[in-house]
């Protein structure tokens, strides 16, 4: 007899599923019961919030779906803040939970983990939760909850599946659903072509959406000659190219180059605050002749747009370049591109600037690292202005739903997820604290994952903005632990250098390369009262 649990890895399997990040309990032990002779390689965390930011941080450098094996109640509520974070980021997860049996769902008898109604939970942070009510419907269930992955915004989803069927006769598997994804007429792409080939001074917005596009970003900016703005999610492509704008479109220099476009250009790009609009002024850029290319409709519904083409970024993209006629003629964006650079980092003030240059020394010193942040002030930092050089391999939580927690078991996910990598993981000495003992996961895997802490002794970012409105400041100084004696409980090395770019990045060099360290940065201790601008 095959149960539904061996069925449910054998699905999996199919699909392209390599991992699964998962803590086993009472609820989901029929879910285990084929994995060990599978060909899925299972990854403990430490806590059901780490197991769902690995399962984030494998999908966005690998493009393929993070998986997440969790229990019924506290397994699943503690895995919905990683989901919140996927779904405000984009990221495909899927989470398989246990839930009580079905006979007593809803009734409040007191069972172990028992929630008043986990799926209706779980359907208000996924993109699509299904209740697994007989075994049979298991690939229809799989079915649905891939769907997302390709043929639209990816984001998390959620099956759950009752005690007594994860242990039941499986049917017979009745095959796997390959939506098409969405691409462009050829009206939409010969009349976008027709005005980004007329533009005079035409502009690019790259969000994550765009963010594995680096060949045909290049092709496209310079056959149009026009500067490429990135979103935080999208920084990574067109490294040191000169039409390349890594600096938030929220600063001011940034959005003076969208608003002097006559024609926009926007692709993957959910235009929301935290990209567009962090200091919560009230307003967005204004984006002349706005064409807006995204793979989800109810995002096009959300912005007015000169054009809305429903549409991977990937497809417009190629057949753009199909379409156009030889270069576009000279627009000046290089020089427009130079210009908005050089005010962007003006703008950034003077600490932001010195914070950025340990990045560029971070990103010197090992050459195509991936970087993996939690919000912290280098990370607020590179937010801002920052130029990495790997496609995917700069992205954190200090955007969109901005979980603290995220960039240890992030980073382990990302590892796991691009071998051939090294990995760094930068967090603030507060945020650190969240899920410092997934650290053991990255020991038991001797994954090259070098963790950076940023420590000022706190959680400067939240006093300094108390203290710039007036409050008095509580709450902001959590005593830090003893990294070093955290670092030896681990058995990993630790190295604790100043604030100083040649200091970091000759720790960095001097870090393992097959195995995981730390390094504490001593960084200036914020002090309430002082000003910290």
């Amino acid at each position: 007899m095959t149960t539904l649990g061996e069925a449910l890895v054998a699905a999996l399997e199919a699909r392209g599923v390599d991992f699964v990040f998962g803590i086993p309990g009472v609820h989901t032990v029929e879910l285990y019961r084929g994995l060990a002779a599978s060909g899925l390689r299972h990854v403990t965390p430490r806590h059901e919030q780490g197991a769902g930011f690995m399962a984030d941080g494998y999908a966005r450098v690998t493009g393929k779906p993070g998986v997440a094996f969790v229990i019924t109640g506290p397994g699943l509520t503690n895995t919905l803040t990683p989901m919140a974070q996927a779904r405000a980021d984009s990221v495909p997860m899927l989470v398989l939970s246990g839930v009580n049996t079905r006979a007593s769902l809803g009734l409040g008898m007191g069972h172990l983990h028992e929630l008043p109604d986990q799926h209706a939970l779980a359907s208000t942070v996924a993109l699509v939760s299904e209740h697994l009510e007989v075994p049979d419907a298991l690939d229809q269930a799989l079915n649905r909850a891939f769907e997302p992955f390709s043929k639209g915004r990816p984001g998390p989803t959620h099956i759950q599946i009752p005690l007594d069927v994860a242990g039941a006769e499986a049917a017979a598997r009745t095959g796997i659903d390959a939506p098409e994804r969405p691409a462009p007429t050829q009206h939409q792409v010969s009349e976008a072509a027709a005005r980004l080939g007329a533009a005079k001074r035409p502009v690019i917005l790259a969000g994550g959406g765009a963010r594995m596009l680096d060949l045909e970003l290049r092709t496209l900016a310079e056959r149009l000659d026009a500067p490429v703005v990135q979103t935080v999610n999208a920084r990574g492509i067109m490294h040191g190219h000169g039409l390349s704008v890594p600096a938030s479109p929220s600063l001011s220099a940034t959005r003076a180059l969208i608003e002097e476009a006559d024609v926009v250009l926007a692709l993957g790009t959910e235009l929301g605050p935290t990209d567009y609009d962090m200091y919560a002024s009230g307003t967005m850029p204004v984006m002349a002749g706005l064409i807006r290319v995204d793979i989800c409709e109810r995002q096009l519904a959300r912005h007015p747009a000169d054009m809305n083409i429903h549409s991977a970024a990937e497809s417009f993209v190629i057949d753009l370049l199909a379409a156009l006629e030889g270069d576009a003629g000279q627009a000046g964006g290089v020089a427009r591109a130079a210009r908005a650079r050089a005010a962007a980092w003006a703008e950034i003030g003077s600490d932001y600037r010195a914070q950025v240059e340990i990045l560029n020394a971070m990103r010197d010193a090992l050459p195509g690292a991936v970087m993996v942040g939690d919000s912290t002030q280098p990370i607020y930092a590179g937010n801002l202005y920052y130029d990495h050089d790997r496609p995917s391999g700069w992205f954190n939580a200090a955007t969109g739903y901005g979980a603290l927690g995220y960039g240890i078991p992030a980073a382990i996910g990302a590892a796991i997820g691009a071998p051939d990598a090294r990995v760094l993981s930068i967090l603030g000495d507060g945020g650190a604290q969240f899920t410092l003992p997934e650290i053991m996961v990255a020991v038991e895997e001797r994954l090259p994952v070098t963790f950076i802490v940023w420590n000022n002794h706190g959680y400067r970012e939240i006093a300094t903005s108390m203290q710039h409105v007036g409050v008095t400041v509580v709450g902001c100084d959590p005593t830090p632990p003893d990294f070093a004696a955290a670092a030896q409980s681990f058995g990993i090395p630790h190295q604790r250098v100043p604030a100083e770019p040649s200091k970091v990045a000759a720790a960095l060099r001097a870090a393992p390369a097959d195995g995981p360290s730390l390094i504490e940065i001593s960084a200036p201790q914020f002090v309430p009262g002082q000003d910290d601008r």
